[in-house]
């Protein structure tokens, strides 16, 4: 996939995370989507896997209607060769339906890889990939 002519390729794994903050914060479903390989998987809010760009691009959309601002804080990056396993720390900032603000945060887990260009895309994107983790701790 070519990348839009404004849009930057992530060339560090350890940016992916701030990147992703950045294309959300654009409004740019297309900054989004650059940043995933064409047949990767991302576990969308329902628990389902959305495995491709044009399954992906729905929940993108859906997560760019919430319309606020997005803070994502890289906690690891452990690279090995041309994959990276990432964590991050993401901080939302939106309204609900009444204009009230929210706050949404949690912590993610994504694999991504390098490309023949050199930079990184997902292939594997899990934004709430700690839920599960907590929940059992908790219980």
């Amino acid at each position: 996939m070519k990348l839009p002519a404004n849009i930057r390729p992530v060339m560090r794994p350890e940016d992916m995370n701030e990147a992703f903050a950045e294309a959300f914060n654009s409004g740019d479903i297309h900054a989004l989507l650059s940043l995933y390989e064409p047949n990767s998987i991302l576990m969308n809010p329902a628990g389902r896997l959305d495995q491709g760009i044009e399954r992906i691009r729905g929940t993108l959309d859906d997560l760019l209607q919430l319309q606020g601002r997005m803070k994502s804080r890289n906690i690891y990056c452990i690279p090995f060769e041309n994959i990276a396993l990432l964590r991050a720390h993401f901080i939302l900032h939106t309204q609900d339906g009444n204009g009230n603000p929210v706050q949404v945060e949690g912590h993610t887990s994504e694999v991504i890889r390098r490309q023949t260009d050199g930079s990184w895309r997902y292939i594997i994107d899990h934004p709430s990939g700690s839920d599960l983790l907590e929940r059992i701790r908790q219980g």
